[in-house]
């Protein structure tokens, strides 16, 4: 029958009026044409207990279902607009419909309509004329079967939602017919791309890692057998080439009268992510994170694998400690990066000089030696192990390989530098037998090939042991040589080509040892480096400088400017300026009194911070030189940026000058280009008057060396200051013109 706008408010009145019930209530909404079918039903299932609401033909049961799903849906197969089957099918596609149960009334004997009302989604049917006494039942049967379907797909959702997000996965393998069912989370961790469906344990497990493939099988025998659950760790090959880490726990769920297993129930959990964090953990306490080389730790454990293996078949074993030599001076010139960049490709030039022979065990237990033979102990140290060696000419070769490849020139940030390397190689069982020993040992051949002039290498001979305490002793002694004021300046006048007058020094450090005497700066210089005592030596040699310019002019001294010489990483240190000053200021002398020497390479690393503080210096008055002109590094644009007073032409190119026409050329166009930038130009190394000569003739302004006066004490300068003044009150102030010389 058809429902008029009149007729649905009267529909939906009574839903209203009960709407409070209904929260406590069960809500039936009772569909059909005849209202006084309607009318019996509703007293009937109001007595029962249940909230009722009415619609007269389907398309106001949607409408109601629209406003609010009710729990169980009572729909009457024929009815006008729009039929039971109809309306079953369309309440199907509303939000919540899906789930709501809905039983059809159809006749007794209509069998067709009943087939075609679960074929339209219907839940159940009752057969008319209806059993009022049986209907309540009926339905509270129905909302609670339904009720526990709902709740049983709820829970399906939150298992598969929590496989899901824990990456796990259930499968049951029934041993009887031979077929695996499992849990879509299960199927996807297994590699299967289709929807889940029952498989052969073959095709199920088909993606199990062939190297874990047999090991699989005999835990999946073994508990047929015996009725034994397992837990199994393996791996899958994926379609895509990827490989996925998981791990199985398997159950026996049904046994045998005789024990044996008939089904067998697993969870399966994707541990790759677990797997992939322990792998970057090892990789983090095993290996060095800058070359990807084995760390300390993983060699140490190596090599207690490789001794127990060398002493167990009569072997001997070498291990070569490798130093970078010029690695400081280019860490420091160019800066962190430039550093790290080198360290990388020297381990992998040191990893592809060696030969895969050279760390390759013969007999059974070769593979559990380690694949890597070379590790970064720390800094610019590197440490490689032989195994099975037979001839001291093998190691030797070895080390002479690892030598040369380090001599070649290596590209850093676009400029090529050469770092070099030393090698110290001690031997099982000759050098020692435990870890320590053969560490200490090798280490020690590696100071001893430094010490014999860096670029080779050495065999551990236990006459090096008194040599590296020695060398220990030094460096303990250096680090306190600065505070009980063990170091001393001695000065190397610098004179003018033209008059030989003296017009300026050099302050070139000493170390009075208390025990050896004066020592060169050649012998502990390098200790210096290693020590990190470059910048408070520097500073104290600035002190040093002004205090004895004070001193002198107190004397009656006409003081010359003093040049200190300081490493390249002092003129980017920011507080630099503000030291100098401070020197300056509390001894009371000019900044003209105070030169400083850098090498080019400042202009390497950072220029734009050491042209602001070489600018602070200039504005100050203090003087800057660049030393040894023309070996390093020269780029003309910072060159003219930095307030620069003067190049010192290295004595590589003055000291055969008179022989090397390449040399004369390069002296000559270092004058030539300096007093383009009218720059002042200073010879060193300067020993023969035929040197001087040639100097004479290309214009250059000062030299320094022998031919006047090697660097000398206190005394000895200011004897040769006094020599000065005597000249310059009998010739005047342009002086002599042959150079002055020390007695």
């Amino acid at each position: 029958m058809n429902t008029s706008p009149t007729s649905l408010q009267a529909l939906h009145a009574p839903q209203a009026a009960t709407s409070a019930q209904a929260s406590v209530r069960p809500h039936v909404l009772v569909v059909d044409d005849d209202a006084g079918g309607r009318r019996l039903t509703r007293a009937t299932l109001n007595r029962a207990g249940f909230a009722v609401s009415e619609a007269g033909d389907g398309r106001a049961a949607l409408e109601a279902m629209r406003a609010g799903i009710p729990d169980l849906v009572l729909l009457d197969v024929s009815m006008p607009v729009m039929d039971g089957f109809t309306a079953c099918a369309e309440l199907r596609r509303l939000p919540g419909g899906e789930r709501v149960p809905v039983v059809m009334m159809t006749g007794l004997d209509d069998t067709a309509s009943i087939e075609r009302a679960f074929e339209a989604g219907a839940t159940d049917f009752i057969t008319k004329p209806i059993n009022w006494a049986v209907l309540p039942h009926r339905v509270r049967y129905m909302m609670r079967a339904s009720a526990a379907i709902d709740e049983l797909q709820q829970n399906q959702k939150r298992l598969s939602n929590a496989q899901r997000i824990g990456e796990m996965g259930d499968w049951e393998w029934d041993l009887r017919d031979n077929r695996v069912s499992s849990s879509e989370q299960a199927w996807r961790i297994f590699g299967h791309a289709e929807l889940p469906r029952a498989a052969r344990p073959e095709d199920f497990f088909a993606a199990v890692h062939a190297e874990d493939a047999q090991r699989l099988r005999h835990a999946f025998a073994g508990a047929t057998a015996r009725g034994e659950g397992f837990a199994f760790d393996h791996r899958m090959q994926l379609a895509d080439g990827g490989v996925r880490h998981v791990h199985q726990q398997v159950e026996v769920a049904e046994r045998g009268a005789e024990g044996q297993a008939l089904r067998l129930a697993g969870v399966v959990h994707d541990i790759t992510r677990r797997k992939d964090a322990e792998e970057q953990i090892r990789r983090l306490a095993y290996y060095d994170p800058l070359t990807g080389l084995p760390n300390r730790l993983l060699f140490v454990e190596q090599l207690e694998r490789a001794l127990a293996q060398a002493a167990r078949h009569a072997r001997r074993l070498s291990i070569m400690f490798v130093d970078l030599d010029n690695f400081k001076r280019v860490n420091d010139t160019l800066g962190h990066r430039a550093g790290d960049e080198l360290l990388r490709k020297a381990s992998a030039r040191l990893a592809g000089a060696l030969r895969a022979h050279d760390a390759l065990a013969r007999g059974a237990e070769a593979s559990v030696l380690p694949e890597q033979n070379i590790a970064r102990l720390g800094g610019d140290e590197f440490i490689v192990m032989l195994t099975d060696v037979h001839a001291v000419e093998h190691v030797a070769g070895v080390a002479q390989r690892l030598v040369q490849t380090l001599a070649e020139p290596i590209t850093v940030q676009g400029t090529e530098v050469f770092v070099g390397g030393s090698v110290g190689v001690a031997t099982y069982p000759e050098d020692g037998t435990d870890i320590d020993t053969l560490l200490m040992n090798a280490d020690t051949a590696m100071y001893r090939a430094k010490a014999l002039g860096r670029g080779g290498f050495q065999l551990y001979d236990r006459s090096m042991n008194a040599l590296a305490l020695d060398r220990l002793h030094m460096e303990t002694r250096l680090r306190r040589a600065l505070e009980r004021d063990e170091f001393v300046l001695h000065y190397q006048p610098r004179v003018d080509v033209v008059s030989g007058r003296i017009v300026g020094a050099e302050a070139l450090i000493r170390w009075q040892h208390p025990e050896r005497g004066l020592l060169p700066p050649a012998e502990f210089i390098p200790l210096v480096e290693d020590a990190g005592l470059v910048i408070p030596i520097g500073e104290w040699a600035i002190q040093t400088v002004c205090r004895q310019s004070a001193a002198w002019a107190a004397a009656g001294l006409n003081p010359v400017p003093i040049a200190v010489n300081l490493a390249s990483t002092h003129l980017r240190e920011r507080g630099l300026p503000a030291r100098v000053a401070q020197a300056l200021a509390a001894h009371g002398v000019p900044a003209s009194c105070l030169e400083i020497e850098v090498t080019e390479s400042i202009l390497l690393a950072d220029p734009e911070l050491s042209i602001s503080i070489a600018q602070e210096l200039a504005a100050m008055g203090v003087m800057l030189s660049i030393d040894d002109f023309g070996t390093g590094y020269s780029s003309m644009s910072y060159l003219k940026k930095l307030p620069i007073a003067a190049l010192k032409i290295d004595r590589s190119f003055v000291r055969d000058l008179e022989t090397d026409p390449d040399d004369a050329a390069i002296v000559s166009a270092i004058v030539a280009l300096a007093h383009s930038l009218k720059l002042k130009v200073v010879a060193e190394g300067v020993e023969t008057p035929a040197q001087l000569s040639f100097l004479q003739s290309v214009r250059c302004d000062q030299y320094q060396g022998f031919l006047t006066s090697r660097a000398v004490s206190v005394p000895e300068f200011e004897r040769l200051l006094h020599r000065r003044a005597q000249i310059e009150s009998l010739f005047g102030a342009h002086g002599a013109r042959q150079p002055l010389s020390v007695a």
